[in-house]
């Protein structure tokens, strides 16, 4: 049996397969090495997994924040845990592009919580902008749209129905929320918890621009930096894409892009990609 898991930063989805069984799953909170320390991984991981430990042969795990220096406390974690030695930690990018590109040159992305993006060779990722996080970078993320969501609220730049509406659904005051993006932890999460109010307020002109600029953004100041971006698929994956793929995909179409994939969650690719190396 092989173990393996998408982690971001709000959560992290495990699936247990091999020998033609259908894949059992679970959901435990995000793994991200840059907020947590191994022993805060290993009593995560006993207080959340629920899958059965016995005769799983590797675990693959692909995580935000898996960085060659953050790696090897991930590593640790998952052996102590899973009490095996074939364990392998790469990033979420790397995810994306192999669930994505199905073994083809192209450009992926992943817009969820955070963003990112890269340009993989079919094999490897060869290059990558860097995301910079939510305050210098992620563009076209959740936590972004959340961040320009607030400012339009607090700044009177939305719609009187849509601040009414903010106000009604979050009840949080200006205070509340400060505390929240600058003293508490997680600001990120805090932040992108408001992308399914915006979804279902595209229809007002301001929240659609919003969206829309933020898209822009990301296309402009990330996959534009790859020299063969206009040659070659452009594929997306997270939750953030899948559910605003309408806007994204006139933005793609309007900068010269070819739209390739869309999907929700890489685990669906990651599942084919790891069946097919057995």
């Amino acid at each position: 049996m092989i173990l393996i898991a998408d982690s971001g930063s709000t959560k992290t989805k495990w699936s247990l397969t091999g020998n033609g069984s259908t894949a059992q799953t679970c959901v435990t909170e995000g793994i991200n090495p840059f907020f947590r320390t191994g022993k805060v991984l290993l009593d995560s991981l006993k207080r959340e997994f629920t899958l059965p430990v016995e005769n799983i042969s590797a675990v693959y795990f692909y995580g935000a924040g898996c960085t060659p220096e953050t790696s090897p406390l991930v590593s640790d974690a998952l052996s102590a845990f899973f009490n095996t030695r074939s364990v392998e930690v790469h990033s979420d990018l790397l995810a994306a592009a192999r669930s994505l590109c199905d073994g083809k040159e192209g450009i992926a992305c992943i817009l969820g919580t955070g963003s990112n993006s890269c340009y993989y060779d079919g094999e490897k990722i060869v290059s990558a902008v860097s995301s910079l996080g939510y305050i210098l970078g992620d563009e076209g993320s959740g936590a972004v749209l959340g961040k320009k969501l607030v400012a339009g609220v607090f700044k009177n730049q939305l719609p009187d129905p849509v601040v009414r509406d903010f106000q009604q659904t979050f009840r949080l005051s200006l205070a509340e929320i400060m505390e929240n993006v600058y003293r508490r932890p997680f600001p990120n999460r805090f932040l992108a918890q408001f992308v399914p109010f915006i979804l279902d307020r595209t229809g007002y002109p301001e929240v659609r621009e919003l969206v829309r600029s933020s898209f822009a953004e990301f296309i402009e100041k990330n996959i534009l930096s790859y020299r063969k971006a206009r040659s070659l698929p452009v594929h997306f994956t997270g939750s953030v894409a899948y559910h605003l793929k309408h806007i994204l995909e006139e933005e793609c179409s309007r900068f010269d892009l070819q739209m390739g994939n869309v999907t929700k969650e890489p685990m669906p690719g990651l599942l084919k990609y790891h069946l097919k190396k057995k």
